[in-house]
């Protein structure tokens, strides 16, 4: 067995020991079956098909040591509000090393019978509730990240908005890593349910303030939405370069509901997104986009899954990736359309910029259909910066590095677009920006 591996098994009796009476609960019988199968899985290698481009070994051999219990810090409101999204929101729960922080957060009223809060609270009051929702995530591939995360769930966001409730702000989580003196893990555990006819859009930031030791980020996040029901979820990620992200998404949309879900990723030096969703009711629609950005040796690998279920789905799939240096990117795009998914309805594209000769990008988009009455179409597009625009741009006195950073903004701009939010549009455009000048 891998050395980290052991690690973990060891660091989950350390848990055990800080449950108090929680450890007597079937949420942490479910705990146990979920380390038992990250025990059996281990830590995935090359030789994995869905992870033969992205080489985690320095991520497994990195001894992490997991914050079981709210830390002290020197985070103050301000520097919270200074490091991640200000705009307005409905509420902002602020996460420091995995564990709520009321003290930075702050919780507005948005409707009857809207419950925002975090997790660790609710599995105080009801666990039940908690391991229904964990229950309900299919195992449809073999994921021990996300076996490591349900083993060590300790806190995270819970949100749930009842039937025909509509919140006009945003709400938006903010996940903090802190500088830590030693490496340190996060499991965190985001569970968004949005009844039928309700409406929701969540923004969940991930960040790092300070330097150090380098952090591993374990989040996954759940979204179940109801028939008709209309969910907007942006997910940014920009930690520092020297840390672990492995975040898993997964979306069940019922009869005529809507999730439209984009990802941006700019930080760490190796980042998977996992990002699934099944279209299980007739009419269901979702919207599937990201930009990724890998400078230095970054390597940043996006796995999306797009699982029609249900008869006359939609959904549309764009991945833009901007990739310098000797970053490395992965795409792997995966649509299924089941046999009884007729009239569907599915495109994907994935478009890449390469800014250096060095840089690399692994593309794959897969069809599966077992349906005969559909329309697919998927595709993959690698280029570089057309010589004619950067000539155009130089010769009205813009200087090459701004010339470059501009048609790159432009490239991903398309994505930006899709943000219904001008403020996050905005300083998703300065962060953008940011990455693109180093």
């Amino acid at each position: 067995m891998h050395s980290t591996t052991e690690s973990f098994l060891k660091n989950f009796a350390l848990l055990e020991h800080s449950l108090n009476g929680e450890s007597e609960l079937p949420l942490h019988q479910l705990r146990r079956r979920s380390l038992e199968r990250f025990s059996a899985l281990g830590f995935p290698t090359t030789r994995d098909e869905d992870w033969r481009f992205t080489n985690i070994a320095p991520l497994a051999a990195t001894h992490f040591r997991p914050v079981l219990l709210p830390e002290p810090h020197s985070i103050t409101p301000a520097q919270a509000a200074a490091i991640g999204y200000a705009g307005q929101s409905a509420h902002r729960l602020v996460f420091v090393n995995g564990h709520f922080a009321p003290g930075l957060s702050q919780l507005g009223e948005v409707g009857n019978g809207v419950a925002v809060g975090n997790l660790a609270a609710v599995i105080k009051a009801d666990a039940g509730v908690v391991e229904q929702f964990i229950e309900s995530l299919p195992a449809t591939r073999p994921d021990p990240f996300a076996a490591l995360n349900t083993a060590f769930l300790r806190d995270g966001a819970f949100i749930s908005v009842p039937n025909g409730s509509i919140i006009q702000q945003p709400i938006h989580l903010l996940f903090i890593g802190a500088a830590p003196s030693e490496a340190t893990v996060a499991h965190l555990r985001n569970l968004i349910s949005v009844g039928a006819n309700a409406q929701a859009t969540i923004i969940e930031e991930y960040v790092s303030v300070g330097g150090g030791n380098p952090t591993f980020t374990n989040p996954v996040t759940q979204i179940a939405a109801g028939e008709n029901a209309t969910v907007n979820h942006y997910r940014i990620q920009h930690e520092q370069e020297s840390g672990f992200h492995v975040g898993t998404f997964h979306a069940t949309l019922e009869r005529a509901s809507t999730v439209n879900s984009i990802t941006f990723t700019l930080g760490s030096a190796i980042v998977r997104n996992n990002t699934n969703a099944v279209l299980g009711g007739p009419g269901a629609h979702c919207t599937m986009d990201g930009v990724y950005l890998a400078n230095g040796t970054q390597l940043v690998d996006n796995h999306t899954t797009l699982d029609h279920a249900a008869p006359n789905c939609t959904s549309h799939e764009l991945y833009k990736g901007v990739l310098n240096d000797r970053g490395r990117g992965v795409f792997s795009g995966r649509i299924i359309v089941r046999q009884d998914a007729q009239k569907t309805d599915s495109k994907q594209s994935n478009r890449n910029l390469l800014l250096s000769d060095t840089a690399i990008i692994d593309s794959k988009p897969q069809l599966e259909i077992f349906a005969d009455d559909v329309k697919c179409t998927h595709g993959a597009t690698i280029g570089q910066l057309s010589d004619e625009s950067l000539f155009y741009l130089r010769a009205r006195g813009i200087g090459l590095a701004q010339a470059r950073a501009i048609l790159t903004y432009a490239f991903a701009e398309e994505v930006v677009e899709h943000i219904a939010i001008p403020e996050l549009c905005d300083y998703l455009e300065a962060l953008l920006n940011t990455r693109l000048e180093h």
